[in-house]
């Protein structure tokens, strides 16, 4: 028999038709993976917009206010036998885990990315001492899981590699000549995810063009240029490899990021990455990244070089080990199953 684990998200989850979506393609894939061994229950906060991807799992329950959230814990705590998985840091989430802890649970946290720089982008110079002061409490009442090293700031944890690839991304890419440089980024548009900075470093830039994957249902951007097309999210596998094959350089110009899903997808097309000195960390090993500053000189020496070494790259791109979705979720699973 199936131990439970309980999921708690801080996530927003919509419901249309007796189905469950969210945006975040983590927080699709890694419940569905770990059902094979666990029966997945998933707690999350209620979204009144409709987000892109469907949640599999059956057993979902979505509150709109905090209150609701802690109550449904404090039930699914009574639960004997049971894991209980908080993906993230937030007010919400830590509510929750020290919920848990009163009633004499240790919970599993999931870090997915730094939250002192993701929290200072959006908060400002209150937000890292926000994070700092969730972070250390969570610390001491709970086991950690990260998907980076340098997230746990010391402390002990598991180290996973997060990945949602398969055979269909890591078929043989089409190739492309680079003449004009056509970049594509994949994501939600937001100000930590550094799109508006993007937009104004490319602008009346006529030899480059950018393509959004990511706009919402209902939401209006102060993006109108030109050369930028916004596209609403891709959830069809076989569009989106195509969106990547369409363009020659893949960019990612958030201000922070953990282990993000759209560079292994990148690199698994075999498109060149820029990214900006404030989330270097993410290169790791790969083939392929560059790093720039946030300055148009240094943007388009960077597009330059890409594009005069665009062929050497794409050879030494075939280089990158990249693990996929199936290798990701047994390395979860081991983790989990460490902590008694």
């Amino acid at each position: 028999m199936k131990k439970k684990l309980f999921i708690i998200s801080n996530e927003s989850v919509s419901m249309y038709d007796g189905k469950y979506y969210c945006d975040n393609i983590d927080l699709k894939s890694t419940p569905d993976g770990l059902n094979k061994k666990f029966e997945v229950n998933l707690l999350a906060r209620k979204s009144r917009k409709k987000r892109s991807h469907e949640i599999k799992i059956k057993k979902i329950k979505i509150f709109s206010n905090i209150f609701s959230y802690i109550s449904a814990a404090i039930n699914v705590a009574k639960e004997k036998e049971s894991k209980y998985l908080i993906i993230s840091i937030s007010p919400y989430t830590f509510l929750i885990s020290l919920t848990l802890k009163f009633l004499g649970k240790k919970p599993i946290v999931y870090l997915r990315s730094d939250g002192y720089e993701e929290y200072k982008a959006i908060l400002g110079k209150i937000g890292p001492m926000l994070y700092h002061m969730m972070f250390a409490v969570m610390a001491t009442i709970s086991n950690f899981i990260s998907c980076r090293e340098y997230i746990l700031k010391g402390r002990k944890g598991k180290l996973v590699s997060p990945s949602q690839l398969d055979s269909t991304w890591l078929r043989q890419p089409k190739s492309l000549v680079m003449k004009n440089f056509k970049l594509l980024y994949v994501g939600r548009i937001r100000v930590e995810k550094g799109i508006y900075s993007l937009a104004n470093l490319i602008k009346n830039k006529r030899d480059i063009s950018l393509t959004i994957v990511g706009a919402e249902k209902e939401t209006s951007y102060n993006i109108n240029q030109s050369n930028i097309k916004i596209l609403p999210n891709q959830t069809n596998k076989l569009k989106l490899i195509k969106c990547y094959d369409d363009h020659n350089i893949f960019i990612l110009p958030s201000y922070t990021e953990g282990y993000p899903m759209v560079l292994l997808e990148a690199l698994s097309r075999r498109r060149p990455v820029i990214i900006f000195n404030e989330i270097k960390h993410v290169i790791g090993e790969k083939k392929g990244i560059f790093v720039s500053k946030r300055n148009f000189i240094n943007f388009f020496g960077t597009l330059n070089n890409i594009k005069k070494n665009y062929k050497k790259i794409q050879q030494d791109m075939k280089k990158n080990k990249l693990s996929t979705n199936k290798e990701f979720i047994e390395q979860f699973v081991r983790s989990i199953d460490d902590f008694k």
